[in-house]
């Protein structure tokens, strides 16, 4: 089994490589679907979120508004360092959970983990290969802007937040530039998951 982590920063472009590495094969652990997961009504982590943070973050039918709690923890720096001490750690574990289920029934699958904040949490020690996906801070913006309909202030704190793309590639074992077409973006990516392949391939 190859574990692969894929990261990048917010609207890099994960998304496109993820979609095509899950096309190719790869088997993809969701970082954000497993948050999504833990913060749903009734788990332990969305009442210590609302334990801390108020019932005002909530949305009528008892779920917690994710733009509400992303406007505070990103105009507060101490909050998000608290939601992330109080989160990580669970994802890592819903993950290593995962890949042991997969260890025992597909010995040798590519596995992706794909996280935006894989390197600042010091998760991406644990992966086999790192692959960073690339994209100019001006397109970051723009693509913020134009799919979540954020303010140019709050696209730009977002994307402060996290370690620039220019530091993160530094950790990479591959980068997919999404600096071009759709199109060229998708080549890199099956380009990099034929190398992946291979190198899975050698470790049988």
């Amino acid at each position: 089994m190859l574990i692969v982590g894929l990261t990048g920063g917010i609207a890099s472009g994960k998304s496109l490589a993820t979609r095509i590495l899950r096309e190719l094969g790869a088997h993809i652990i969701d970082a954000d679907k497993i948050v999504h997961d833990l913060l749903a009504p009734g788990q332990d982590a969305c009442r210590e979120v609302v334990g801390h943070f108020g019932k005002e973050i909530l949305l009528p039918d008892g779920s917690i508004d994710r733009r509400k709690l992303g406007d505070i923890i990103f105009s507060h720096p101490e909050e998000r360092s608290w939601l992330n001490q109080c989160i990580h750690p669970r994802v890592f574990q819903v993950y290593q959970t995962q890949v042991h289920y997969l260890r025992e029934r597909q010995p040798d699958a590519i596995v992706v983990m794909d996280a935006a904040l894989l390197i600042e949490t010091g998760y991406h020690k644990h992966m086999d290969r790192l692959i960073v996906v690339y994209a100019d801070q001006k397109d970051q913006v723009k693509r913020l802007m134009e799919r979540d309909r954020f303010t140019l202030e709050q696209a730009v704190a977002r994307i402060s937040s996290q370690m620039p793309l220019a530091d993160k590639r530094k950790y990479a074992d591959y980068v997919i530039e999404n600096i071009g077409t759709r199109e060229a973006t998708e080549q890199q990516t099956r380009e990099v998951f034929e190398k992946l392949r291979q190198e899975a391939g050698k470790r049988e």
